[in-house]
């Protein structure tokens, strides 16, 4: 849930095509091996991400929120298969289909155990969208900050970004991250070229994570920005939980809550 004020913005189907293999990127017949698909999905329209490789048919799925057949669409349209489902946030926006795609796809469950108590209380969180109250079920793992997350040829780094929530994360891919498995020069046409930031409703496009519901805390949240976040390289491409791509470089010059003095 983003910052109240902060409006909303156009919901967008994004297909990143420049993580091409050797052979695409010189015309030949070889895909690409890595597919990301970001869909924005239920009524907050959370962006639901499936970082899969194509080689491998390993994916990650972040923040099912709801729709789980068109994931699950998703999924079989690429033959891919999830080896985990990661929650950035407990909020209902972000967890509503995570006992669902568990159960279609036997993939585990992950979130940080600061949010275990705000994932418990989903009739509450219900309550106050006045909408109806999804399945919850099982955590198959607690992830924590330092943590790797591997699928294929792909690692993504477990940040605890607090402040949206007590237990908000952000995933973090660093630029050639797809040479981690083999480390062969061969592969370095595969590798991710420019660094990757999920960030869940820590960071959006000109605005942060509300701070007013269950847990949150604006100093907590504008230590994690500015003592993890900003810390990161300005080309790195930000995923945020809902809304439009950005850079760490465009919210460190242009955003409000982190350009006031």
């Amino acid at each position: 849930m983003r910052l109240q004020g902060a409006g909303e913005r156009d919901a967008i189907l994004r297909r990143m095509t420049d993580l091409k293999s050797a052979g695409e990127a010189a015309g030949g017949a070889d895909k690409k091996r890595f597919v990301q698909v970001t869909i924005p999905v239920g009524m907050l329209q959370c962006n639901c991400t499936i970082l899969g490789d194509l080689e491998s048919g390993e994916a990650l799925v972040v923040d099912p929120g709801d729709e789980t057949e068109r994931i699950l669409e998703l999924l079989t349209r690429y033959k891919l298969r999830p080896k985990a489902i990661v929650s950035t946030h407990a909020h209902i926006d972000h967890v509503g289909g995570l006992t669902k795609l568990r159960r279609a796809t036997g993939a585990p469950v992950m979130m940080h155990r600061d949010d275990l108590a705000l994932y418990q209380i989903m009739d509450e969180q219900a309550a106050f969208l006045g909408v109806d109250r999804p399945e919850t079920g099982e955590i198959d793992q607690l992830l924590k900050e330092g943590d790797v997350l591997r699928w294929g040829g792909l690692a993504a780094n477990v940040m605890h970004t607090p402040g949206h929530t007590p237990g908000s994360i952000s995933l973090y891919l660093p630029a050639e991250a797809g040479t981690a498995a083999t480390g062969a020069a061969s592969s370095r046409a595969n590798a991710i070229d420019v660094p990757q930031l999920f960030a869940g409703d820590t960071l959006f496009a000109g605005s942060i994570g509300r701070t007013d519901l269950w847990g949150g805390s604006m100093k907590t949240i504008m230590d994690s920005l500015r003592g993890k976040l900003m810390q990161l390289p300005d080309e790195t491409v930000v995923h945020p939980g809902h809304g439009p791509l950005t850079t760490i470089g465009e919210e460190r010059d242009s955003n409000p809550f982190l350009t006031r003095g």
